[in-house]
């Protein structure tokens, strides 16, 4: 890089002190092309896009004048490269939780980061896409429950994108089930606790040059550039940062909140504080870049649960000083605050949501349904997309139908009569004839059914909802079966209510219809 740099600018020093009269234009293709032949035919300019002879006569002019000495030079690397840099060298590892008893039924049969969200997307599609558009590469992500499903999906999604590939990228994305061991007897006990079983897998990463670890969370909605996080951690010297969202007294108390110096150290820390305690974690969020009328309007800042640990500091935590300690949030971070380690802040001022209960989970997919100022989060975004699971189906099909403010997947049927708003219909779904769904979010079906199939259950009800059903404020899990003329409306409008052996239940007065149930014609829930 360094020899081509220099060749360019000694080239711009003889085209500006030669006499022929070459535009800002074609030096600036100059510059960008320095190996260019003066048989070349350039877009920038006629003066150097002539023929043949005209190129010839413009570079022997160049020649008769006295040769500039070269000069080296030193490139400066620009952050985007720098971040690039300290990119390569991070290894993600993304925490997938444990039971997932906030988002039950949903997690009955799956890992919470393989839960769908969106009508084509896993939640664990968040974190590993952020990565990949940060040029993190290497991931692994931990679970101890019902993971067959979540290392199917990312086998099959993100290995030939992070992998050897077309794109030799040497990358890898593995799934980390909780295993016992003679060492390790128990399964996870918490998020540092799950980091530290697997400390040893984590450790022999560091001979391929990893220098930091970043610790991700599996069941947050979010798009986020983790490579300028990484570059503020490494540049301030920091043995833990800690990314920070700047909040207002409402929200602040639902959170961790810290207080940092004005050189956005922190030196303080607060769980979920009320009244006096809350007031006295107000800091200046000047100091981590907001402007005034933001800072006073945002006092607080919360934790988010994403940390970069530089690689010795989180095995000296982990392995030495809180050998016994399961949660980096409560434990681990306030502890190497006590002992003075270096723990930063890093400003965060974007769209974020822990959708780890049903009611945030409901809401943040019902809110992809906005447009205009009101989406706060969008799939639709080519610069920094969210990536999945490649699927080949084919385009949903709507029938004399009416569709409003809605999301539709991949390879839907809607039949006549049927109106949809204000939802989500995930992959595959099958709508019946004369069906109302409202404030509904359909997750679809894992497969297509064929008739044979259909005519081994009882009744032969297929996937997906029956005619004249109307389904209002609820969720209906994949390959759910809803019969005729159904009324999943919560008409009593029940606040809880535990029905699993009648295919569903309800959390915060939302009906979750549990995934393969089966919904005779006519119920009323």
């Amino acid at each position: 890089m360094v020899l081509t740099m220099a060749t360019a600018n000694i080239q711009t020093q003889m085209q500006t002190t030669s006499r022929a009269r070459v535009g800002a234009r074609a030096s600036s293709s100059a510059r960008l092309s320095p190996r260019t032949n003066s048989n070349s035919r350039s877009f920038f300019g006629s003066k150097v896009s002539g023929g043949r002879n005209s190129s010839a006569k413009t570079f022997t002019r160049c020649r008769r004048r006295k040769p500039v000495k070269p000069v080296a030079v030193i490139e400066t690397p620009t952050v985007s490269q720098t971040a690039a840099s300290y990119s390569r060298n991070v290894l993600a590892i993304i925490l997938g939780g444990g039971a997932g008893s906030r988002l039950y039924p949903l997690t009955k049969k799956r890992a919470k980061p393989a839960v769908p969200i969106g009508g084509a997307y896993r939640l664990i599609d968040v974190p590993m896409s952020n990565c990949i558009n940060s040029g993190i590469n290497k991931m692994y992500c931990l679970t101890q429950f019902n993971s067959a499903s979540l290392n199917r999906h990312m086998s099959q999604a993100y290995n030939s994108i992070v992998g050897g590939g077309p794109a030799g990228r040497g990358g890898f994305v593995e799934v980390l089930a909780a295993q016992q061991s003679p060492t390790n007897p128990e399964w996870f006990q918490g998020t540092a606790d799950a980091v530290r079983q697997y400390l040893w897998l984590f450790q022999a990463a560091e001979r391929d040059g990893i220098e930091n670890y970043l610790i991700l969370s599996g069941d947050h909605l979010y798009r986020m550039d983790y490579s300028d996080f990484v570059t503020k951690h490494v540049e301030s010297g920091a043995d833990i940062t800690v990314s920070a969202l700047p909040c207002d007294e409402k929200r602040a108390s639902a959170f961790g909140l810290m207080k940092i110096d004005d050189t956005g150290r922190i030196f303080e820390f607060a769980e979920k504080p009320q009244g006096d305690a809350l007031k006295a974690m107000m800091v200046d969020t000047t100091v981590l870049g907001l402007d005034d009328a933001r800072a006073k309007e945002m006092p607080f800042i919360a934790s988010m649960g994403i940390y970069v640990f530089k690689t010795s500091a989180m095995i000296d935590l982990l392995t030495k000083h809180f050998p016994e300690a399961n949660d980096f949030g409560s434990e681990v971070i306030p502890g190497a605050n006590a002992i003075g380690m270096n723990i930063q802040a890093f400003l965060f001022d974007g769209y974020w949501e822990d959708i780890g209960t049903i009611e945030a989970f409901y809401k943040s997919n019902l809110a992809l349904c906005e447009s205009g100022d009101k989406l706060k989060f969008s799939f639709y975004d080519h610069e920094f997309p969210i990536y999945t699971m490649s699927r080949f189906l084919p385009p949903s099909k709507m029938v004399d139908c009416e569709v409003k403010d809605s999301v539709i997947g991949d390879g839907c049927v809607i039949r006549h009569g049927s109106r949809v708003s204000n939802s989500v219909i995930g992959l595959r779904s099958l709508i019946g004839s004369n069906c109302v769904i409202e404030d509904a979010l359909i997750m679809g079906s894992d497969y297509y059914e064929t008739m044979e199939e259909c005519e081994l259950l009882p009744g032969c009800m297929p996937i997906g909802l029956g005619n004249g059903t109307v389904v209002r404020k609820c969720i209906i899990d994949k390959n759910a079966r809803i019969g005729h003329n159904c009324q999943i409306i919560n008409k009593d409008n029940v606040q809880e209510a535990m029905k699993e052996e009648e295919g569903y239940i309800i959390k915060d007065g939302i009906v979750v219809i549990i995934k393969d149930s089966i919904i005779p014609d006519g119920t009323i829930i």
